[in-house]
């Protein structure tokens, strides 16, 4: 685990240092920031979480290798994509990812249907997630197959990406994570997650083929996304209020992240419209959602990768250093997509990079902090 968040971290280092000198193929440091960093991660999250929504055992040691084998993969699809290696290595690239995938997928129905009274709901929002995936992959195998509908294939990929995998897998965590973040539990939540489940899951499917077919389908799909969300913002606030939110430098980022996504959908429909265009919608949701997303979950995560099993008194204060700044970490992320939305590019990422900044001075305090004796 702590490997695969280290590297995920280098590799949004490295795309935003890459953004700012202006090097390297856009297509691939895009995939650097989702194939490299994003999908393991992912990967690596639904390992941890789904035994704990099932109440089931840690994964074998050949499941825990999912992450890094797609991080390897990642790598490859970036090397095609910058031009170092041939153009087809993405095909057997997608192929394989697909496989991981899948035997992901199986994995966590089966933990589902052993989990003694039923799973958590959270793990079906994994399900849909990894089903996103694989229609997304699918897409990239089909591109070899009908190059005459690269256009509306290649959109398909990147909406079931951004907002299917993504997206999904953020919703079906962030209803767990966050009450956890905040030490006391949402009573809420599973009624959330077993109601939003097959409309936020319909409206991703919607804007995937909206995105390729025509825009009143991605208007349809819009609409109940963001309907869920507002649903899951409302009942925080309600829960917890805005101020104990805001005051967590870990909730706040969790909180940015949502409001981000509810943004990115809205700029996801203006560009379908024809009113932005792709790439300051895609960097705003990078800026907006998945840094914010990645940086919260990280500070929550880290010291329980770091130190797992019972709390030790280390943990906490791994946490509270991780925490520090998390507030203005989230208003700068906020900034920066909200500029990427106004056509300022370079300046939207410099927010963004002197926001990751701030996380990893917080992160270097972090990894110094000793394993305190009981």
């Amino acid at each position: 685990m702590l490997l695969t968040a280290s590297l995920t971290l280098l590799a949004l280092f490295a795309s935003i240092a890459l953004t700012l000198a202006g090097q390297g193929a856009p297509v691939a440091v895009a995939h650097l920031v989702f194939a490299v960093g994003i999908v393991p991660l992912i990967f690596a999250a639904m390992l941890h979480f789904v035994p704990v929504l099932t109440r089931t055992g840690v994964p074998g040691l050949g499941l825990c290798i999912l992450p890094s084998a797609a991080q390897i993969a990642g790598l490859l699809a970036v090397a095609a994509l910058q031009g170092w290696l041939p153009y087809w290595v993405l095909h057997p690239v997608a192929l394989f990812d697909l496989l991981l995938a899948l035997v992901l997928l199986l994995w966590i129905s089966v933990r589902a249907r052993a989990a003694l009274g039923g799973a958590h709901p959270g793990s079906r929002w994994y399900r849909a997630a990894l089903g996103c995936l694989l229609l997304a992959l699918t897409a990239v195998l089909a591109m070899a197959i009908w190059p005459g509908q690269w256009p509306a294939l290649r959109l398909m990929h990147l909406h079931l990406n951004t907002l299917g995998l993504v997206g999904l897998a953020a919703l079906g965590t962030l209803p767990v994570l966050l009450p956890t973040a905040c030490g006391r539990p949402d009573p809420a939540a599973g009624f959330w997650l077993r109601s939003w489940l097959w409309p936020a899951f319909a409206g991703v499917l919607l804007i995937a083929l909206g995105s390729a077919l025509h825009w009143t389908l991605s208007l349809a799909g819009s609409a109940l996304l963001l309907a869920a969300l507002l649903a899951l913002l409302r009942q925080w606030g309600r829960g917890f209020g805005l101020r104990r939110l805001v005051a967590d430098g870990v909730t706040a980022s969790l909180l940015a992240a949502a409001g981000g996504l509810a943004l990115m959908i809205l700029a996801g429909l203006m560009h379908g419209l024809g009113f932005l265009p792709a790439r300051p919608a895609l960097l705003a949701w990078v800026f907006g959602f998945l840094l914010p997303l990645v940086s919260g979950a990280l500070s929550q995560l880290l010291p329980v990768w770091r130190w797992p099993g019972p709390q030790p008194p280390g943990r906490a204060a791994m946490r509270r250093k991780l925490a520090a700044g998390g507030g203005w970490r989230a208003a700068f992320f906020l900034i920066a997509a909200a500029l990427a939305l106004a056509g300022f590019a370079r300046l939207s990422t410099a927010f963004a990079a002197a926001s990751m900044l701030l996380f990893a001075v917080a992160l270097a305090q972090a990894i110094r902090v000793p394993r305190a004796k009981r």
